[in-house]
């Protein structure tokens, strides 16, 4: 493969980390502060919204096996007929509707329509992988180059909205007032944007859509340009392709698909909630309002620049090995919840950005080990691949759902109340347990699984041998 075409192929993930990691960092405290919706209505938004997806993830998958090979692929026709029609659903997921009691059905519809359209893309985009080489060190590179990338587009997300929305969750809507005795009292201004100004927050959020939007279709250009998609390589003129329930059933019934996926369900679930609470944990339990959009960048910066380093890593010691700089987080992330202090919060963020960037990495670069392994035990049936890709990010999507579903509704049970500037004691404690202890669980749950992963380097290569003997 070509640098140009790995740069291609790379640039046409962007876009929807861009779109995702706005939405990570940025939605729960949108749909709380400025759409001014209950936690209870926005953790359904959220848990809903990531189910949507986390369904249409196998639907996906049955669809894109049954598709016939084009003169453009088998993948791509996909990839660009829903390309319109995301971006329309991401720009009104932040549109701030004139009536108030349909705003939680409002944002429910077009979250779910989000979150499907890039489940439609993703499935065969991160299935691509499999159709552009055929050797393993290949793929593994086109997957760094596609995780820094998309680690840069989720930097790109997360700034670009941070800098842009900061103003709508800044200490100067909550000035302090000093009191008679050396107690400070807080004089509690709303938050929520006035409609009547033609600069409120409501028009900056959705000329951020916009902008994101203009990513999406440049993405998808640069895609289509820059990457040829091949045929199943290893496939024999004879072979048919499996049915796609037998194809999930078989999978289901891959031990090491299986303790694969289990593992990274329970990590990717622990950064999803680090991310949806981290800007409401500066602003409410950390007194870190005025300092958030820099501490997301921190840690997004970090983990671009990291990409690089685990790459070499993992190619010199090993995937498994390089599992463990997951575990970075966890002490970090505690001392910040113990002790608020902004210069150890900027180092928890930089050690967080490496930490993710593992996390990112690793399991798109184990699963076509996965699928390779699966290969050499079904050698007479193809088409297998979307079945993997889908069934992963399902479960993933699944978990991470149901996490934040119950994180948010964790706030609204301890009393979170959306645009004042002082939250309860309870609010503060339950934002710290969120970032703190629950993905250190998770984390540390899922590191254990992943002891358990059989496919080693040694067994990688065999595989590898003995899948270019079938070819």
């Amino acid at each position: 493969l070509s640098i140009c075409s790995k740069l291609c192929y790379a640039i046409g993930g962007a876009p929807n980390q861009v779109a995702g990691s706005a939405a990570a960092f940025f939605l729960q405290i949108y749909l709380l502060d400025i759409a001014h919706i209950t936690p209870f209505h926005a953790s359904l938004v959220l848990f809903i919204g990531k189910a949507t997806g986390a369904v249409t993830d196998p639907v996906a998958g049955f669809f894109i096996s049954k598709s016939r090979w084009t003169k453009i692929g088998r993948l791509m026709p996909w990839m660009l007929a829903c390309t319109p029609f995301t971006v329309a659903s991401y720009f009104f997921m932040w549109y701030l509707p004139p009536f108030v009691s349909g705003r939680v059905a409002w944002y429910l519809t077009f979250c779910c329509l989000f979150q499907a359209l890039t489940t439609l893309f993703q499935v065969p985009y991160s299935a691509l992988t499999m159709f552009l080489s055929t050797d393993q060190k290949e793929r593994d590179s086109a997957t760094a180059y596609r995780m820094a990338m998309e680690v840069l587009g989720t930097l790109i997300g997360a700034a670009l909205q941070g800098q842009i929305v900061a103003s709508a969750h800044v200490s100067h809507h909550c000035t302090v007032y000093p009191s008679v005795n050396t107690t400070n009292s807080w004089h509690d201004t709303p938050s929520f944007p006035d409609p009547s100004d033609p600069l409120s927050h409501q028009v900056i959020y959705m000329i951020a859509a916009g902008v994101i939007g203009g990513v999406y279709l440049l993405g998808i250009v640069v895609l289509f340009l820059g990457v040829k998609e091949k045929d199943d390589p290893y496939a024999l003129n004879s072979d048919r392709a499996i049915p796609f329930c037998k194809g999930l059933g078989l999978t289901m019934k891959h031990g090491p698909y299986v303790k694969l996926t289990a593992s990274f369900l329970l990590i990717s679930t622990a950064v999803q909630l680090e991310q949806s609470n981290f800007v409401l944990f500066c602003t409410h339990a950390a007194d870190l309002r005025n300092h958030f959009q820099y501490l997301v960048v921190t840690i997004l910066v970090s983990a671009a620049v990291s990409i690089p380093f685990w790459q070499k890593f993992l190619q010199r010691f090993g995937k498994k090995c390089a599992a463990c700089g997951i575990s970075w987080m966890i002490p970090f992330t505690v001392m910040l919840v113990t002790i608020p202090n902004l210069i150890l919060a900027y180092f928890v963020a930089f050690i967080s950005g490496l930490s993710i960037a593992a996390s990112l990495l690793l399991p798109w670069s184990m699963l076509p080990d996965v699928v390779d392994n699966f290969r050499l035990q079904n050698p007479h049936g193809k088409g297998h691949e979307t079945i993997f890709y889908s069934s992963y990010v399902f479960f993933t999507k699944m978990s991470a759902g149901i996490g934040l579903g119950i994180s948010a509704a964790g706030l609204e049970f301890t009393g979170y109340k959306p645009g004042i500037c002082r939250q309860s004691n309870n609010v503060i404690l339950t934002l710290k347990i969120l970032i703190g202890a629950v993905p250190a669980i998770l984390i540390l749950v899922g590191l254990f699984i992943l002891l358990f992963y059989p496919i080693t380097e040694e067994s990688r290569k065999e595989t590898k041998l003995a899948l270019e003997v079938l070819r």
